[in-house]
């Protein structure tokens, strides 16, 4: 038998799948009523809210890792500074202690005023949405601040010098050499932070916000049916997962059309090469 520890290995982990499917089927859990709420109304609403804050928490983590990134590479040393601070404070605490510190921030700052704008309670402008918002994107913001400057550091200095032989301002050099190279460098990062954010956004229900897993919560405390509920909320999640895994692929492969290594291409390629390596011999 060739490579007997490979059989060896693969008998081992499907023997454990089996009995981890086992257990899965023969344990007291109600599938039918998984069946049942999997698409039950008030799921589907708290799912909707769950893609609502990934979508602008990782909107605004982009937007102050972009900024912070760019701040830490500066000249300035108070920009550096205050992007080091940003970043020691958000990265050094956890997220669900950030979480409750903007839903509860009322406490600190009674009201929002900004002169002819803004005279409003700080209770009814942070809402249990906008603390999930800003609680997840700031947080995500200060770790996306050390991707951007690692890939901004990446970039090669010599096209950095280039770009000012030919008489580009710093700002240009930024917009249209360091920043796209730099965005095609850190694309897998932004893919693993959606997915990341998806996730994290199910903390938001220690803060009352109606997301998906506050409302399996409410309905499971009425009803009693705990593991069932889970595992509703486990299937939304997981497709949601997995639809931003595909999305991450064909992003990556449309940015890594200009890459030297044809391993990073997909298997489609290789599967076209040789046609195009006919058409060029004949």
């Amino acid at each position: 038998m060739a490579h007997p520890g490979r059989w060896i290995s693969a008998i081992i982990g499907l023997a454990l799948l089996a009995l981890i499917v086992r257990a899965f089927a023969v344990g007291q859990i109600r599938w039918d009523v998984v069946g049942q709420f999997l698409t039950a109304r008030v799921i589907v609403v708290g799912f909707g809210w769950t893609l609502l804050i990934s979508a602008c928490a990782l909107a605004l983590g982009i937007a102050l890792g972009f900024a912070f990134g760019i701040m830490r590479t500066a000249a300035n040393p108070t920009l550096r500074f205050a992007a080091w601070l940003y970043v020691w404070i958000f990265r050094g605490t956890p997220v669900l202690l950030q979480l409750l510190i903007w839903f509860n921030i009322g406490l600190v700052f009674p009201r929002l005023y900004i002169p002819g704008l803004i005279d409003e309670r700080m209770v009814d402008v942070v809402t249990p949405f906008v603390a999930a918002v800003l609680g997840l994107g700031v947080n995500e913001g200060s770790y996306l601040t050390e991707v951007v400057r690692g890939g901004i550091a990446s970039v090669d200095r010599g096209q950095i010098e280039a770009a000012n032989t030919l008489g580009m301002t710093p700002g240009q050099t930024m917009r249209r050499i360091v920043l796209p190279q730099t965005l095609r460098l850190i694309l897998p990062v932004l893919g693993n932070s959606a997915v990341g954010m998806l996730k994290f956004s199910s903390l938001a229900a220690t803060i009352a916000m109606g997301e998906m897993l506050n409302a399996a919560q409410r309905i499971y405390f009425i009803n009693g049916a705990v593991i069932e509920l889970l595992f509703v909320c486990a299937i939304w999640y997981l497709a949601g997962t997995t639809m931003l895994s595909i999305g991450q692929y064909y992003l990556e492969r449309h940015f890594g059309r200009g890459g030297s290594s044809a391993g990073n291409r997909g298997p489609w390629f290789r599967i076209r090469a040789p046609r195009a390596v006919a058409s060029r011999e004949a």
